[in-house]
C-alpha cells in the first residue's frame, strides 16, 4: 500500500461513517486539528501514540499504523490547481512583500519559521458572509552572519 492509497482509505472510512474532521481530531487528540488532518491527508506524521489511536479509530492494520508515523514527502505540485489552496498562494504573492518588509523592520534580518509554528482556524459570523479567521504564529529566526568579525553582530536581530 502507498501513502496515497492509505489517505484514500481513510477518506473512504470518514465518508462511510459520516465523521467530521473535528470529530476525528477530538477522538485522536494530542495536537492541533490542523496537524492531525494534515497527517491523515499524508502531509505530516502522527507520533506513535497518536498513530495508534488513529489506527484504532479507523480500524487500520499495523503496517498502516506505522505508515502514519513515517515522515512523509510534504507539499503539492506547483502551481496548485485547487482554487482554495491557490488563494493562499495568491495571498502570499500579493501581500508577501509587505509582510516581509514589516517583519524585517520589526524583528531584523531573518525569517518566520514554518516549523516552530502555531496555527488555528475559526469561523467568524458576519452578516455579509461568514469569515475564515486564520491565526499564524511563527518563531522569528534571524539569519546567522557566519564569519562575523570586527563588531559585526552574529545574527540579524533588529539593530537599535
Amino acid at each position: 500500500m502507498t501513502r496515497e492509497q492509505l489517505t484514500e482509505k481513510i477518506l473512504d472510512i470518514k465518508r462511510e461513517r459520516g465523521w467530521s474532521w473535528a470529530h476525528i481530531a477530538r477522538e485522536i487528540g494530542g495536537m492541533s486539528e490542523i496537524l492531525i488532518v494534515g497527517a491523515l491527508l499524508g502531509q505530516g506524521k502522527l507520533v506513535k501514540p497518536l498513530a495508534r489511536k488513529a489506527a484504532a479509530l479507523f480500524g487500520l492494520a499495523e503496517t498502516e499504523e506505522r505508515m502514519l508515523n513515517e515522515t512523509p514527502y510534504r507539499g503539492t505540485p506547483m502551481p496548485p490547481t485547487d482554487p482554495l489552496i491557490y488563494r493562499f498562494y495568491e495571498l502570499v504573492m500579493v501581500n508577501g512583500p509587505a509582510l516581509k518588509a514589516i517583519i524585517e523592520e520589526e524583528f531584523g534580518d531573518g525569517i518566520m519559521s514554518a516549523i516552530d509554528f502555531d496555527m488555528s482556524l475559526e469561523r467568524l459570523a458576519n452578516p455579509k458572509g461568514d469569515r475564515v479567521n486564520i491565526i499564524m504564529s511563527g518563531k522569528f529566526l534571524p539569519y546567522k552572519y557566519y564569519g562575523a568579525a570586527d563588531g559585526t553582530p552574529d545574527y540579524g536581530f533588529k539593530e537599535e
